[in-house]
């Protein structure tokens, strides 16, 4: 089968073996395909030097850009060059770093998650440059290798230097992927946010025999456990499902059992809506703890407030790019897991994630059909157009 040009540069990323959050390459082969076509690159690198984390922020603004008296809109396409782990060699039907076709199919880490789309965005960029050089767009690139890993110094600190030197963007598109069954068939218009906490409920250690000498954290939390098991915490709106809150650990004990613990550790989460915040969740949960009179200590970590785009100029864009180069009616999504999108909605106004088929991410033999890889470029190139 004839290589094209997306997926020639599909298979040179994953032939870079760019487990987070080494780049192995990949910005440096993507930054040389832009610099051809006009983008300015710059080269961020973030983070200490055992987890050194480069990212890029590429942008081509139209020559004649000076001359209009109306301001030039900017598109981004958002995306990361690192993939997990590979897992156990031995499992993979071939090798994981080397691109290979099989039935149909591409396969190799990163081939859905999402190296495919970075390549696609190129491609599609390379087109539309070569089109319409001078359309009233700006395009922009912005990939980090810190993505599938902290996420400390990758997206966010590239926003971070974009907002403080009063740079923005007007739309973005993360290449994240967003398909089921076939690509265009769901993208994701908002992602939930996502927030933790490891409360620890203190008690007083003792002999099991001697109960009224100790005070067990676990059956002092048992009744507040079940006041927030049945907690609605809101219920959630048209685009969200209602805030869900779990638990994920709870350790207590010395492994012997004859003593009563002296504390109860309780790892547990908030996938929340943008019907509540981190502040309300907190404060609602703190005063249930109180309410039963618990002694603890709580710690929490937030990993990213909710983000939404209602549909508007970039939804119907992006629709409409889907319905001509598919004839799929797209639905609309919030489901799911993070994405850096919470890092660049605090930045852009509209963000939306558009990608392939997710069902082989993160697994052995990761793959992504042959078949999938042309259309998902034609639709960014499409945006491109629809937006210009």
């Amino acid at each position: 089968m004839t290589h094209t040009p997306t997926r020639a540069l599909a298979e040179a990323l994953i032939a870079r073996p760019s487990v987070t959050p080494e780049d192995a390459g990949c910005i440096d082969l993507l930054s040389e395909r832009l610099t051809a076509i006009g983008f300015r690159c710059e080269i961020i690198d973030s983070g200490p030097a055992e987890f050194r984390v480069r990212n890029l922020w590429a942008k081509r603004v139209p020559a004649d850009s000076g001359h209009r008296t109306q301001p030039i809109p900017t598109l981004v396409f958002a995306g990361h060059t690192d993939v997990v782990p590979t897992g156990p060699l031995g499992e993979w039907s071939s090798p994981p770093f080397v691109p290979t076709e099989r039935d149909g199919k591409l396969y190799g880490r990163g081939a859905s998650d999402m190296k495919t789309s970075i390549a696609a965005f190129l491609v599609a960029a390379e087109e539309f440059v070569a089109a319409q050089p001078n359309a009233p767009l700006t395009i922009a690139l912005l990939l980090t290798s810190d993505e599938e890993g902290p996420a400390l110094d990758g997206t966010t600190v590239v926003i971070e230097q974009l907002r403080a030197r009063g740079e923005g963007f007007d739309w973005c598109i993360v290449g994240e992927p967003t398909a089921v069954r076939q690509t265009g068939d769901m993208i994701k218009n908002g992602r939930r946010g996502t927030m933790s906490g490891k409360l620890t409920v203190k008690g007083i250690q003792g002999h099991i025999a001697y109960p009224h000498l100790a005070r067990n954290p676990v059956h002092e939390f048992a009744p507040a456990l079940a006041e927030l098991v049945a907690v609605e915490w809101d219920r959630g709106n048209e685009f969200f499902p209602p805030t869900s809150w779990q638990v994920s650990n709870i350790h207590s004990g010395t492994g012997a059992s004859n003593i009563i613990p002296g504390a109860a550790v309780v790892d547990f989460n908030f996938r929340f809506c943008t019907e509540s915040t981190p502040e309300s969740l907190q404060t609602r949960l703190e005063a249930i703890l109180k309410k039963h009179g618990l002694e603890y200590d709580l710690k929490w970590t937030l990993g990213g407030r909710p983000f939404l785009t209602q549909p508007g100029t970039l939804v119907k864009a992006v629709q409409a790019a889907i319905q001509a180069e598919t004839g799929i009616e797209t639905e609309l999504s919030t489901t799911g897991g993070t994405s850096d999108g919470r890092f660049i909605a605090t930045l852009c106004p509209e963000v939306i994630e558009l990608g392939p088929p997710n069902a082989s991410i993160h697994k052995i033999d990761e793959h992504i059909q042959i078949s999938d890889i042309e259309p998902l470029k034609n639709i960014y190139r499409r945006v491109l157009e629809n937006l210009a």
